[in-house]
């Protein structure tokens, strides 16, 4: 029976537009996309691929463990 892992994507806006991704917890797996919905499909792809592709190095890949926020901060407000 297959397992859902879930992985935490750090999305960048690219310099010639788009966006490009890579995953904290797996080296070197990253994607990248014209508009967020199509970069969060492709990211999904190469994270099954980057597992599929190795099945020892799959078995030693833990679910993510992270969980990411934003934090808002108000800068030069003691001025």
């Amino acid at each position: 029976m297959a397992e859902k892992w879930v992985y935490t994507a750090v999305i960048w806006p690219a310099a010639e537009g788009g966006y490009w991704a890579e995953v904290t917890e797996l080296p070197g797996c990253g994607s990248q996309g014209e508009t967020r919905p199509e970069l969060l499909e492709n990211i999904k792809e190469a994270i099954e691929t980057y597992l599929e592709g190795d099945t020892e190095l799959a078995a030693a890949v833990p679910p993510a463990q992270r969980e990411g926020v934003k934090v808002e901060v108000l800068v030069g407000a003691g001025d």
